[in-house]
């Protein structure tokens, strides 16, 4: 149950889409989760299935789908690139992205077709007037 006093979490140093996705630059690769807005808005996310891996797909494109108690969303690349990896904790334990989407609640990693695409995302700043 979320508390109207909780204070919703932005990290600064994330980029963001309209699909209310986050970015973060590690090394040769760009991790990808869900930001903490889509997490409360989903409700208790019950599974996520990615079927891309080793896929190169297009910003836009369908990587998987996260499912909550109520619903079942698509996952959207917020930029081009390769999916290498699905955090392999969300087997088990799908909902770590409740308890901690920035952190142990990541969803992919991803080798991107040019870096230079994360400019055209949202810093955080834009992100909340989204919202």
């Amino acid at each position: 149950m979320s508390h109207p006093e909780e204070k919703v979490n932005y990290p600064e140093d994330l980029k963001y889409t309209k699909d209310h996705e986050w970015t973060k630059v590690e090394g040769d690769l760009v991790v990808i989760g869900v930001t903490d807005f889509a997490q409360r808005e989903l409700g208790d996310i019950v599974f996520v299935e990615v079927e891309t891996i080793e896929e190169e797909l297009e910003k836009g494109d369908t990587f998987g789908i996260i499912e909550a108690v109520k619903t079942v969303s698509d996952l959207f690349m917020p930029i081009s690139g390769t999916v290498i990896e699905l955090n392999p904790a969300l087997e088990d334990a799908p909902e770590k992205i409740n308890e901690d989407p920035y952190g142990e609640g990541w969803l992919i990693k991803i080798k991107p077709s040019n870096i230079a695409d994360l400019e055209e995302l949202m810093d955080v700043e834009a992100y909340k007037q989204e919202i």
